[in-house]
């Protein structure tokens, strides 16, 4: 529990490096003359590449095969990441559709369709009790799921501003920061998996640190741009409300449904705890790749952002919670 008790506080940590990004935007915020001293934005485009090669570098394919057998909770998680979540934010489309809050509720589309995370999935389903075997399963392929199907369904509402080409572009990023490296990675993994496993720590922190470059250079341009102005703080409340009530509708609907499928309550846990996550690594990567406008970054950051706190605080106090309660009820 002590370690456990750590990793908690390291994300802690994270999340408060995050708010500290945004008040170093707003107090030094990211010149374009700066890049003659140093190229932030090709910094972090090397950093997701990198950060794709490292997860095809760490991803255990024997893992992943060992628990194929236990195919209703991988389909009833990815079914929750990936269609549940899109379906349930689609529900108000014909209400924003041609409205000004057409944007807030893209946003808000744009993190129902990203993947679940890896890490903090498997930590929290361990301290809960769940099923640790299918939660590493789920959070190793939503990742690799996510690389097709987030830009598939975000395709059809995100019009690229300079038309067709841009898709194109959009493909050749795809292809060469994300599919390239893991693929890469993937070939890579027996001739570097003890080097991975030596330094995965190490990885870890290297990871945090794109995200947190990402977040600054972002709210540098907003700040910059004066985006916010645009960003009223009702817009903030409505993000804040929507993603939250998101959470708990998923949540609930996942554990009606492993219960109804008669799931053990390891694997109501683990369902309930991964199908319900979303991966703030993968937001931010995929706001660059997916050439969303630069007037735009910020607001479709905002609700992954505020996504991902929220999962982090109330998750990790759920899962010390339900490790609490005796384990003897299978049902």
């Amino acid at each position: 529990m002590t370690r456990m008790t750590k990793i908690f506080n390291k994300q802690n940590i994270f999340l408060l490096l995050l708010i500290l990004m945004v008040v170093l935007a707003r107090l030094i915020p990211f010149q374009e003359s700066y890049n003659r001293y140093f190229n932030l934005s090709g910094f972090i485009d090397w950093g997701i590449a990198g950060i794709f090669l490292l997860y095809g570098l760490k991803l255990n394919l024997k893992e992943v095969v060992k628990d194929i057998s236990n195919w209703k909770v991988h389909v009833l998680i990815q079914a929750g990441t990936f269609i549940l979540f899109p379906l349930l934010v689609f529900l108000f489309y014909p209400l924003a559709k041609d409205s000004d809050y057409y944007n807030i509720w893209l946003s808000v589309f744009f993190l129902a369709c990203l993947p679940s995370t890896v890490s903090s999935s498997v930590v929290m389903v361990s301290i809960a009790k769940g099923n640790v075997t299918s939660a590493i399963f789920n959070a190793s392929i939503s990742g690799l799921i996510g690389i097709v199907m987030t830009p598939l369904l975000m395709s059809f509402f995100l019009t690229p501003a300079s038309g067709e080409g841009n898709h194109g572009e959009v493909l050749q990023q795809l292809l060469i920061k994300v599919l390239l490296p893991i693929i890469l990675g993937i070939l890579l993994n027996p001739v570097f998996k003890k080097w991975v496993t030596r330094y995965s720590s190490v990885i870890a922190e290297f990871d945090r640190l794109i995200i947190l470059l990402i977040v600054y250079e972002s709210f540098s341009t907003a700040f910059v741009q004066n985006i916010f102005v645009s960003v009223p703080g009702i817009v903030f409340l409505i993000l804040a409300f929507s993603v939250v009530f998101l959470f708990f509708v998923v949540y609930n609907i996942l554990q009606f449904l492993a219960k109804k499928m008669k799931f053990n309550t390891k694997d109501i846990i683990t369902v309930t705890f991964c199908g319900s996550k979303k991966s703030l690594v993968h937001g931010s990567l995929f706001l660059l790749v997916l050439g969303i406008p630069e007037g735009q970054k910020v607001l479709f950051l905002l609700p992954v952002m505020i996504y991902h706190s929220f999962q982090l605080f109330y998750v990790s106090w759920l899962a010390s919670k339900i490790a609490q309660r005796p384990l003897n009820n299978e049902k």
